[in-house]
Order: structure tokens, then sequence, then C-alpha cells
């Protein structure tokens, strides 16, 4: 059994930087599809960033792209959400999850196992 758990959240100035982390115990984690999701109060859950199992394949949705990068490192069992030039915008539960298969998925029903979540907050 996978379980992933956040951190690296936290409260920030818009236009600052943030780097999450996402750390799975269990076995086979380099096989599997790594996604970032977020929750802002009163909002659907929405696709953030996802990285291939190998890492070689990245998305981001359009609202961040050019301002995240998720990357991972499979000797640590862990994935990265790096995020610069934070909104207020941004501000949201941030969450990590594994999909199972080693190929990107951008919605939520693709993934199995998710993380608790990191708040992140933007000031002006």
């Amino acid at each position: 059994q996978v379980q992933l758990v956040e951190s690296g959240g936290g409260l920030v100035q818009a236009g600052g930087s943030l780097r999450l982390s996402c750390a799975a115990s269990g076995r086979f984690f380099s096989n599997n599809a790594m996604g970032w999701f977020r929750q802002a109060p009163g909002k659907e859950r929405e696709f953030v960033a996802a990285i291939s199992a190998s890492g070689y394949s990245r998305h981001y949705a359009d609202s961040v792209k050019g301002r995240f990068t998720i990357s991972r490192d499979n000797a640590k069992n862990t994935v990265y959400l790096q995020m610069n030039s934070l909104k207020l915008d941004d501000t949201a539960i941030y969450l990590c999850a594994t999909r199972g298969y080693p190929s990107i998925g951008m919605r939520v029903n693709e993934y199995a196992t998710w993380g608790q979540g990191t708040q992140v907050t933007v000031s002006s």
C-alpha cells in the first residue's frame, strides 16, 4: 500500500517561490506516474502538473505553465513541485497522487492514491 506525504507548503507573498515535496512509501514508486493537484475553498480539485514514471514526460496546466516545474527523484521516492512567481490565485491545498501506471494522466479519477495535502497561501 503506497502512502504519500506532502510538505513544503506555507505562506508566501505574491511573486515569491515555494518548493513542495511528496514522499512516497511502499514499493514500485519508480513504476508510477505522479501528479500534483490543488483545491481551493469552494472549488473542485484541479490538475496542476504530472510526470511520467521515467521523468521524461511532463505536463502542466495552462495556468501554471512557465511558472511551476515538476520533477522526481526515484532514488528518494520523492516528487517535487517548484513554484515560482506565485499569484493570489495559486492559493489552495496542494495534493500529490500516484496513478498506478507509468504514463501521465490529467484527470482526478485517473489517480488511485492521494496524500493529505499541504496548504499554500499567497498573500498580496
